[in-house]
């Protein structure tokens, strides 16, 4: 019996389907879930989900944190950023990756927030370079983002 998959962020939709399991990058460790599963709602990190759709081979994406609702019959993923990995441009997220290290390199800013920006680029653009060179990501030379949108601040931090 499968379970009901979306996974979402503030601009979209990424995925929609009915699958037979999820594995998802929880705060505190991997998590696999599987139809008829208990009630939660976790906190994700950064990392890759992979899902088994009913009908077709696993998909990959890669997260950037977010909230994973689970019920018996659905999961839910708020993630603060998604992408599959045919999505990804491995040449922006290496640039961002790079941008990213020299800022660190720079020295630690004084300011809280903008040292945790940092590193969430740098955590961001890792898990989209490990997921896209894994598992089918693209060199695409375009000036756009990730989804497709023209680069952003976030992809250049």
């Amino acid at each position: 019996m499968p379970m009901q998959c979306d996974i979402v962020t503030q601009e979209r939709t990424v995925f929609s389907a009915q699958v037979n399991s999820v594995n998802l990058p929880g705060t505190e460790g991997r998590m696999g879930i599987l139809p008829n599963h208990s009630a939660l709602l976790t906190t994700l990190g950064f990392g890759e989900i992979v899902v088994r759709p009913v009908s077709g081979d696993e998909e990959y994406f890669a997260i950037g944190g977010g909230f994973a609702e689970i019920q018996p019959n659905k999961v839910v993923v708020l993630a603060d950023s998604a992408e599959s990995a045919d999505e990804i441009n491995i040449d922006q997220a290496e640039q961002a990756r790079q941008r990213a290290e020299q800022l660190m390199k720079e020295g630690i800013p004084e300011d809280p927030e903008r040292y945790a920006q940092i590193r969430a680029s740098l955590l961001r653009a890792q898990i989209r370079l490990d997921v896209g060179r894994r598992r089918g990501g693209h060199r695409r030379t375009m000036a756009t983002g990730a989804m497709g949108r023209p680069s952003s601040e976030e992809d250049q931090n």
